[in-house]
């Protein structure tokens, strides 16, 4: 379904992925290449050479030599797509600049952004300062697919979205509800609380003479969350969930039998606009299926 005013839907956007010719790369290279015929969309192969930083007095290589070198990551990347996918329509971009800008620009008309993420669920710097800034900064959607995994990525299951009731959540529950529709799949919304009453005296309220349903607020903004989306996607098969927990301990749960995981791109924060949220940086990082990043409309 084609969303009004949102260039990331419309037919012409193509699915574009990061390539580097790391073994992660490839992953996402084949997991892009699929998206793309599933959905009927072309797919860009980018890669960004970097010369500026490459081609000081101390750089290890001339501008000639990064040159062919990435001729030969394009010309892999478009053989290993067009193994993967035969009938998608493959386009290489191949630029002087720095990778991460060139993503970030490509971003603002694309359907998504697809970029291998990494093997381990090691600290903040080990996400890599390219995946980093693109998914902090990219405009719609950005896929990051783990390394590690290539025998493994889920071909079933549902689609998981996380929901806080933020316009940021807001905008992953529409990514949320167009995939699952696009792929056939059921929908479990996720909606995590911290419990005001500090879990003893629920439990004592929940087990009194007369119960007090301490989580009927949360099961609230849910129905209401979901409830416009429901109307426009009729086809998608939702469950809902709704669990006393941090975020990011619920989603991975629930990630272990996903085919994607939808999050928001950041928190509430003083700098929001400028960093990744915390949750969506632990689950790119440990979530075993790809995960989409969602940003909002700017």
């Amino acid at each position: 379904m084609t969303e009004p005013g949102d260039p990331h839907s419309l037919a012409a956007a193509p699915v574009v992925v990061g390539v580097d010719g790391t073994d992660a790369a490839d992953l996402a290279v084949r997991w892009a290449a699929e998206t793309a015929a599933e959905r009927r969309r072309d797919l860009v192969l980018a890669h960004g050479m970097d010369l500026a930083a490459a081609g000081g007095p101390f750089a290890p290589y001339p501008s000639s030599v990064i040159g062919e070198i990435s001729d030969r990551i394009i010309r892999e990347a478009r053989a290993l797509a067009e193994r993967t996918a035969p009938t998608v329509t493959v386009h290489t971009r191949l630029d002087d600049g720095d990778p991460a800008e060139l993503l970030i620009e490509y971003s603002a008309t694309a359907h998504m952004v697809v970029l291998g993420g990494p093997t381990d669920s090691g600290g903040f710097g080990r996400l890599g300062s390219i995946l980093l800034s693109v998914v902090s900064r990219a405009n719609g959607t950005v896929a990051v697919v783990r390394a590690g995994t290539a025998d493994q990525l889920p071909r079933t299951g549902p689609v998981v979205v996380g929901i806080d009731g933020s316009p940021v959540s807001e905008a992953a529950t529409g990514v949320a509800f167009r995939e699952a529709a696009t792929i056939g799949a059921p929908l479990v919304a996720v909606h995590s609380w911290a419990d005001p009453y500090a879990g003893r005296f629920s439990r004592l309220l929940e087990a009194a003479e007369e119960p007090v349903d301490v989580a009927a607020p949360e099961r609230a903004l849910l129905a209401e969350r979901l409830a416009g989306w429901r109307e426009r996607y009729p086809s998608v098969t939702v469950e809902r969930e709704v669990a006393r927990g941090t975020a990011r301990d619920q989603l991975l749960n629930r990630a272990r039998a996903a085919r994607l995981l939808v999050v928001g791109s950041r928190g509430r924060g003083r700098f929001a606009r400028f960093m990744l949220g915390s949750t969506s940086a632990t689950l790119v990082q440990r979530a075993p299926c790809p995960v989409l990043v969602v940003h909002p409309s700017r």
